[in-house]
């Protein structure tokens, strides 16, 4: 595994219409990292999601992603490195079956055959989706947490370094939020979660970035920045749930200087 899988310097980003979505960011990130991105909507965190594997392309500044500056001759090997996970798992599955949709990825890999195989018995096998239950089934009369989970395999299929999720936790019922918080843990791979779901992300990552305006205004540890009720109504947060509870508080955990811009 490569050791520092995300390496951002001075992106920024315009759009067509004028918008401003990213101004000089500046991000590092570690293998097996699991860090938050949280901001407002309108922050810039789609924007930046979107130029890990190249969707969009950086205007000015540079990411390289494992050994690979972000560049249209480069996309395939880091559509490879990145699973993007998106927040809507009905715009990633569109094959008739669950299998199928599992395999397409490493399909358009070259995998065949045995080969093929075993890379989908694999990833189902990581979100615990049972191949003989699902495999033949169509994803539109799933729940949304078998979709989320199979869309999960349909990227894990690609042996992807890095998965980058767009709201993991929308649109799911509790039960569905903490299998997916529970497999997320199970994962060795580096993540980057984007969600405003903050208990989600004070549960998984030790690591917060927070995003507003297009600018990193913080970047440190998740219990302190969670833990300041001031800084994040600032930036059109709330604190989480668990903050209101006495015995959710995190007392002894530790302290990172807040990184300000």
């Amino acid at each position: 595994m490569h050791h520092n899988p995300i390496f951002i310097e001075n992106l920024s980003y315009i759009y067509p219409d004028g918008t401003h979505a990213l101004r000089g960011i500046n991000l590092s990130i570690k293998a097996t990292e699991r860090v938050a991105l949280i901001g407002a909507n309108g922050s810039g965190k789609s924007t930046l999601q979107l130029h890990l594997n190249g969707i969009l392309l950086p205007e000015e500044g540079e990411i390289i992603i494992g050994e690979w500056p972000v560049r249209k001759e480069n996309l395939q090997k880091i559509r490879n490195f990145v699973g993007l996970v998106f927040q809507n798992p009905d715009n990633q599955l569109f094959m008739p079956t669950v299998w199928e949709d599992v395999a397409f990825g490493p399909m358009n890999q070259g995998l065949r055959d045995k080969e093929l195989t075993a890379r989908v018995l694999q990833a189902m096998a990581a979100v615990n989706i049972d191949p003989e239950r699902y495999g033949q089934r169509n994803t539109d009369n799933l729940s949304g947490g078998e979709k989320k989970r199979i869309a999960i395999a349909g990227v894990l299929a690609m042996n992807p370094q890095v998965l980058v999720f767009d709201e993991p936790s929308a649109q799911l019922d509790p039960r569905s939020r903490r299998q997916l918080i529970e497999l997320l843990k199970s994962l060795p791979l580096t993540q980057l979660i984007a969600t405003h779901d903050l208990d989600l992300a004070l549960e998984l990552c030790d690591r917060t970035v927070v995003l507003s305006q297009g600018q990193v205004v913080y970047d440190g540890a998740t219990e302190q920045v969670m833990s300041d009720p001031d800084f994040l109504v600032q930036h059109s947060l709330e604190s989480p749930l668990c903050y209101s509870r006495p015995y959710c508080q995190l007392e002894d955990a530790p302290v990172k200087k807040r990184v300000l811009v």
